[in-house]
């Protein structure tokens, strides 16, 4: 049994919603836009068509929050890019962990997950 032996790494639960950002390569001065496909508490992944990123790179991101008056900005680590299909041109999903929120913007950021996880559909059961 295969699937009886994979072992589920994450520590947070992963909530898949777009947010708009923006993230430069830390040392270069490129600014690049991408939309969020998942985030949580440690992380995100996002698309991306920039070729110049690498894993273990660092990046730093500004994440537009829905309802915040500023975007939360935040650093992490690229740890893993793969082409979103087999196409030379496909652009990459980038899985990226937080090493740091900035401290005025991690009430803003915690109380966004939490609200997401609160809004997240029930899952009912027939009595």
């Amino acid at each position: 049994m295969i699937k009886d032996k994979l072992v589920e790494r994450r520590k947070y639960i992963r909530l898949k919603t777009p947010i708009s950002l923006t993230y430069t390569i830390q040392g270069s001065g490129n600014i690049y836009n991408a939309v969020t496909k998942d985030i949580s508490a440690d992380g995100l992944r996002f698309e991306s068509e920039a070729k110049g990123l690498k894993e273990s790179v660092n990046i730093e991101l500004k994440l537009e929050i829905y309802d915040a008056s500023n975007p939360v900005h935040a650093k992490g680590r690229i740890i893993w890019k793969r082409r979103i299909s087999l196409e030379d041109n496909a652009p990459y999903n980038v899985g990226v962990e937080f090493t740091e929120i900035e401290e005025d913007n991690k009430n803003t950021f915690l109380k966004f997950l939490c609200d997401l996880i609160y809004n997240l559909p029930k899952e009912t059961t027939d009595a």
